[in-house]
């Protein structure tokens, strides 16, 4: 496992992530604009942020309901043991799946998958049942959704847990 290191990020940084993420296209000589800095100290920046990885690439938003993926669903799966998908199968088996997360508790892992229809959607819950048990979770609409990552807000209080200090 690789060590993390988070690199320091100052105002004209998070400045530029956030005009970035709003329009990857923009022009070092646009961006520059926007950040009141100049062409070359804006390109200086954001080399500096693709070689720390805080920007991890750039790429198109597609909305997947108009590219004839309408159906989205989240799957809460336990493996069975010695079934483990992660372990026993590989991503290309399983082209709906868009994320996979690994979890604690209950279930071992997470995923997001997309569909064509609900009978595309049966087929796959019906081959991913081999790796064990599941619970599933089709959307019916997205409210919210901002992939946009920003400053940290700052940590949240947390109450006193009364009766539990101590004997």
């Amino acid at each position: 496992m690789h060590a993390f290191r988070t690199p320091e990020l100052d105002d004209v940084d998070w400045l530029i992530l956030a005009e970035l993420q709003s329009d990857a296209r923009l022009s070092y000589k646009e961006l520059s604009r926007r950040v009141h800095l100049s062409a070359p100290a804006v390109g200086e920046r954001v080399r500096r942020l693709e070689e720390s990885g805080a920007i991890a690439g750039y790429a198109a938003r597609v909305d997947p309901a108009k590219a004839g993926q309408p159906i989205l669903a989240f799957i809460q799966l336990r493996c069975k043991f010695g079934r483990c998908l992660l372990k026993t199968s590989a991503a290309e088996e399983y082209p709906e799946v868009t994320e996979v997360h690994k979890l604690s508790g209950e279930h071992c892992s997470m995923l997001k998958v997309r569909a064509t229809s609900l009978a595309h959607f049966e087929g796959f819950v019906e081959k991913l049942g081999q790796h064990g048990d599941m619970r599933t979770h089709i959307v019916l609409s997205t409210p919210y959704e901002d992939p946009t990552v920003a400053p940290a807000p700052p940590d949240r209080d947390v109450s006193d847990s009364d009766g539990w200090s101590g004997r």
